[in-house]
């Protein structure tokens, strides 16, 4: 008995060849190129609802979905912005840090929060969803924030004054530590899982939604600068004046807020089911290169192994690149070889390591930047904590001087966003008016006018510190700096976000938009590096045998040098910057659709649903119609 059935207009199924599962039947179609049986069909359907064009999605995703994760990004960062720019002080007045001591520990505090961002996106692109890892993390976060809130209203688990570089001991100093490491792991989770789930509201193979995810992260940076902004300036003086554990307190209860807001938000998500482990995919291709190293490469790239891993039209694909061709080996199939994930590696999955290992040198390229961040949430507001801090008869805490660059921000950024990016796009045509690139430039060049501005400015508040110190120079004349870093930090963050989003492979968005705050981690611990190293090398050089850094007087420091320094490596690095950009190869903006063709490239054993030119998108219409016969001459098999 011989039978033939149509499915559809472009699905064939066939009944099952020799030594298959009776009652299983084979499909040839443009949808589903590889040949399946109905149980691999219900097999294939995802247990979560992944990115589907706007249209069919209806009701979910957009920005009426990220109006939550806004929410809690600009609750959340009431307190923990206003934490960075203040702890140097709570360190050291309360916990009793010397100057070096209290510094140190506030830079290694936020570069270990960055740094760890990379474990949230690690879980949330391996096993939990971006959701579920932002819910867990925050709760961490907050018990951190309860924890702090303790120590700091009773007195008794204050250290005292010891005359050393530091004071804590005993269950004091467990306590301290333990709710910093807290925090630091809740927080930093949290950064690493919320940025990349409101990105995945936004479609980018939709034109429409493409320039909605451009402007997505400008909103992003605002809703924080909005929530940095009332943070420097309501929290700080609460706790300067009303006390710290005040400080904390406030901050424990808007993230709890923000938390229950992204809850109450998720009807609306478009959530996406975790994929491949990322590091197990790296390895992959690193050990079948390697053990492929001896073989030649073909000339022709497109005899490289490549299959459609997963019957869906969004998997992306990406064609192979000149750069690293040592790692296209891992997608030579060697003769007589079955695949398997360890013997060959799709094109894809080699282009993905490629994309990863050419985005490390602009990782690097962007650390000095943030050193000369932290100088500005360390020393500068130990600088303005010894100025005029009166505004008339209100005396300004000096943490809160960073509202000044903040305010220019919550005005730049809807302007760059409506005014700046529909006037560049019109010349370039790219979805987000420049590149990303090209953005995170304008910051690197902003940052070495900020350090140069910074030690003029410190040489003045010297010396007419030195001359009288019953008057000093105004607190706002920090407000120079500041305001150029806030404006290179506006081009340069969100500049990195959407740059990691958008060149990170599928599988990887949460991991890769977390080395934006990577960068942001070795900045700070670069800071602490530094700190010591010059401390170190001027004790010996100097007359007076003494650090440029030392001590608790700034008066009798020579901050203004260190601050030439850093101005000087940022000129150097932004060179380095420019030849690595230039270097780096995109992504396509709009990866090419596969070719609704019979012809689609398949591995399965059955010779007429082989073609290796149709994998290229070249099939002719002639070839589809002698391939046509070929599948007319096998719809014969035998039940």
């Amino acid at each position: 008995m011989f039978k033939s059935q149509t499915l559809s207009r472009d699905m064939h199924c066939f009944p099952p060849n020799k030594g298959e599962k009776k009652g299983s039947f084979r499909f040839l179609s443009p949808l589903c190129p590889d040949t399946l049986t109905m149980d691999d069909v219900e097999a294939k359907k995802p247990e979560y609802e992944v990115l589907k064009p706007w249209a069919s999605n209806k009701g979910k995703g957009g920005f009426k979905a990220t109006l939550f994760i806004f929410a809690l990004v600009m609750l959340d960062n009431i307190g923990f912005v206003a934490n960075m720019v203040s702890l140097v002080l709570y360190f050291n007045l309360k916990m009793q840090f010397d100057l070096a001591g209290s510094a140190n520990t506030l830079t290694n505090f936020m570069g270990a929060t960055f740094l760890l961002s990379i474990v949230g996106g690690f879980i949330s692109d391996t096993f939990l969803n971006r959701f579920d890892s932002v819910v867990v993390f925050g709760t961490l976060e907050v018990l951190s924030l309860a924890l702090m809130t303790i120590q700091a209203h009773y007195p008794s688990l204050l250290p005292e004054p010891c005359g050393k570089s530091h004071c804590l001991k005993g269950v004091k100093a467990v306590m301290f530590y333990a709710s910093l490491a807290l925090l630091a792991l809740g927080n930093g989770g949290v950064r690493g899982s919320l940025p990349p789930l409101g990105a995945d509201q936004f479609d980018q193979k939709d034109p429409t939604e493409a320039k909605a995810l451009a402007s997505y992260f400008n909103y992003l940076v605002l809703s924080s600068t909005v929530g940095a902004t009332v943070g420097v300036t309501v929290v700080v003086w609460v706790s300067m004046n009303k006390g710290w554990w005040w400080g904390f307190l406030i901050y424990t209860v808007l993230s709890t807020l923000g938390f229950a807001i992204l809850i109450l938000g998720k009807p609306l998500y478009r959530l996406q089911m975790p994929s491949d482990v990322p590091l197990v995919r790296i390895a992959r291709v690193l050990f079948v290169s390697i053990r492929n190293r001896r073989m030649s490469l073909p000339e022709n790239p497109d005899e490289l192994y490549e299959v459609n891993e997963k019957e869906s039209n969004e998997e992306e694909k990406i064609p192979p690149t000149q750069q690293f061709r040592c790692l296209d080996k891992a997608a030579i199939l060697p003769e007589n070889t079955t695949p398997s994930p360890w013997k060959v590696c799709t094109v894809t999955q080699v282009e993905e390591v490629k994309v990863l290992t050419r985005m490390m040198p602009i990782i690097a390229s962007t650390i000095i930047m943030n050193t000369c961040l932290a100088q500005l949430q360390t020393f500068s507001v130990q600088q303005g904590y010894r100025m005029n801090r009166f505004l008339g008869s209100f005396q300004v805490p000096a943490p809160s001087i960073p509202v000044i660059p903040l305010v220019f921000m919550a005005f730049l950024i809807p302007l760059y966003d409506l005014v700046f990016v529909p006037f560049a796009r019109k010349l370039t045509g790219h979805p987000s008016g420049i590149t990303q690139l090209q953005r995170v430039g304008v910051g690197l060049v902003l940052s070495v006018v900020s350090m140069a501005v910074a030690a003029l400015i410190e040489v003045k508040r010297r010396h007419q510190s030195l001359k009288n110190p019953l008057q000093p120079i105004s607190l706002f004349w920090l407000s120079f700096q500041y305001g150029i870093f806030g404006i290179a930090d506006m081009f340069t963050l969100v500049g990195l976000l959407e740059f990691f989003y958008k060149e990170a492979p599928t599988c990887m968005k949460s991991l890769s938009t977390s080395f934006t705050w990577i960068s942001l981690s070795l900045g700070y611990f670069l800071s602490t590096v530094f700190v010591d190293i010059i401390n170190a090398v001027t004790r010996r050089i100097t007359p007076s045998k003494q650090g440029w850094l030392h001590g608790q007087d700034l008066d009798r420091n020579n901050l203004n040098l260190f601050y030439w320094f850093l101005a000087i490596l940022s000129c150097l690095n932004f060179a380095n910057y420019l030849y690595w950009a230039s270097w780096y190869k995109y992504k396509a903006d709009e990866p090419k659709p596969i070719q609704k063709s019979p012809m689609i490239r398949s591995t399965s054993a059955v010779p007429f649903l082989r073609d290796e030119n149709s994998a290229a998108g070249d099939a002719t219409p002639a070839s589809n119609g002698a391939a046509e016969g070929k599948v007319e001459e096998e719809k014969v098999v035998r039940v």
